[in-house]
């Protein structure tokens, strides 16, 4: 990857299930020869949750909540660091979950620990937010057939892509690229990741959107 300015030294790459996150974290992470740090996904509440028993939404999410901010608080990040890190997740996802998924007294029971832990964390300097339909997300997610996503409705996951639209329209914290994966395949076609990794290469400010058609890569917000 070209470096004519300096590289971001936090990049966080985030989107709903299977719009490709993990595999982009990933691939970035060895470009940069960065430190990647994997989202959590062992949480002994999680199948209960799943199966819709009383009170596991508010444990399962708060043991994520503690889980993400012990994993983040742990970066070496400050002024004498050189490290680059490259995570595929921002800790804000948490919050965009709970609200979804718990009822208005829990929420007010997790707000109180999710402000506190927040105003101890970095703030990535980029994040690359992927995008894709429910449709093309259910077609994903059939060909994946993990375990664990199976119990994913259509309904919830048509609300996630919704609150993630909403959360990252209203986005300021860090520069941002928004990429919409419905259209390409960075995955299985090596032209679109160029593309694509080309365009991280480059100088991001404010919000851009990653348009590969038509020879024009990214407009300005």
């Amino acid at each position: 990857m070209a470096n004519l300015f300096e590289l971001p030294r936090y990049i966080a790459v985030e989107g709903p299930v299977r719009v490709g996150k993990s595999t982009l974290a990933r691939i970035l992470a060895d470009k940069l020869n960065a430190q990647r740090v994997i989202e959590p996904e062992a949480n002994p509440f999680l199948g209960a949750f799943y199966e819709g028993e009383r009170g596991a939404a508010f444990q399962a999410q708060f043991t994520f909540l503690a889980q993400r901010f012990e994993q983040l608080l742990a970066l070496d990040l400050g002024p004498q660091s050189q490290r680059t890190v490259v995570a595929d997740y921002i800790f804000e996802k948490d919050k965009l979950f709970a609200c979804l998924n718990l009822t208005d007294q829990e929420l007010d029971t997790y707000n109180r620990y999710y402000n506190y832990f927040r105003a101890q964390l970095p703030t990535p300097d980029l994040v690359i937010y992927l995008q894709a339909t429910p449709e093309v997300l259910r077609r994903r997610l059939r060909k994946k057939n993990a375990p664990s996503e199976r119990a994913v409705s259509d309904e919830y996951l048509q609300e996630v892509v919704k609150a993630y639209e909403h959360f990252f329209f209203h986005y300021t914290s860090s520069d941002l690229l928004i990429v919409n994966t419905s259209d390409i395949d960075f995955v299985d076609r090596n032209e679109d990741l160029q593309e694509l990794l080309r365009k991280v290469s480059e100088p991001i400010k404010g919000t851009q959107y990653f348009l590969p058609l038509g020879g024009q890569e990214a407009v300005g917000a």
